[in-house]
């Protein structure tokens, strides 16, 4: 049975490694059969300044967090170029693998984003299954597009990796609320400890239930395949 596992840590040092050792020490501290949600960016934070050295650093990490999945799923964002572009992407870590990953689709415009790094595309964001559990991401901005979350219905988990401002965090806590009770699964929300960021790091239940990390580093929830199928019998919306 998984633990599902959201964290909720600082990435505010331009030293790239020390964010890649924190992360490996929190994935280290789950228990085996973890699936795990890192915030968005967590090991470089958007350092426009310094792109080439932070896709460089991407060949590092990527092989440091293949070890570190063993026997665990894990999930994160990382800026990384590719065909001469820079995307910003999502990918899954699972026993050793890069089994899924995909560019951000919507950039952060009011953040400029889209001057720095290119576009993915919609048809990219669907539903991937990893050890028997159907998992689906939406990367921080891309949270605000209902036409997204039609995509990933029949989920049995939906992660946010975020970097998400403090000034709109009552939209980050209903929009992962709601995305939980719409599409009737669990959601697993990871944003940044740092200032700027919402620290709203949590996870929502398929019936509504929301714990957040408050000052957990790692927030566990046993995750029950057995609640999605009961709220889905109880609250039938047509979803499979």
């Amino acid at each position: 049975m998984y633990k599902l596992c959201s964290l909720l840590f600082d990435t505010t040092t331009s030293d790239y490694n020390t964010n890649l050792q924190t992360l490996l020490k929190l994935i280290k501290q789950t228990p085996s059969k973890s699936l795990i949600v890192a915030p968005e960016v967590c090991l470089s934070s958007f350092d426009y300044d310094n792109f080439d050295d932070v896709c460089e650093f991407s060949h590092v990490a990527n092989q440091e967090i293949k070890k570190a999945s063993k026997n665990k799923i894990i999930i994160l964002t990382m800026i990384e170029k590719k065909d001469g572009k820079i995307f910003n992407f999502a990918k899954i870590f699972y026993d050793g693998e890069i089994v899924y990953e995909r560019a951000k689709a919507r950039l952060f415009r009011f953040g400029d984003e889209h001057k720095y790094m290119s576009e993915g595309s919609d048809e990219d964001i669907k539903i991937v299954e990893v050890d028997g559990i159907r998992i689906g991401m939406l990367i921080c901005f891309e949270l605000r597009f209902k036409e997204l979350w039609q995509r990933l219905e029949g989920c049995d988990v939906i992660a946010v990796p975020s970097w998400w401002g403090v000034l709109r965090t009552e939209h980050f806590k209903a929009l992962t609320h709601s995305l939980a009770i719409i599409n009737q699964c669990y959601v697993v929300a990871s944003d940044s400890l740092n200032e700027e960021c919402t620290k709203m790091s949590g996870i929502i239940r398929p019936h509504g239930e929301d714990e957040r990390n408050g000052n957990k580093p790692c927030l566990e929830v046993q995750y029950d395949k057995k609640e999605i199928e009961t709220m889905r019998r109880y609250m039938d919306v047509g979803i499979e």
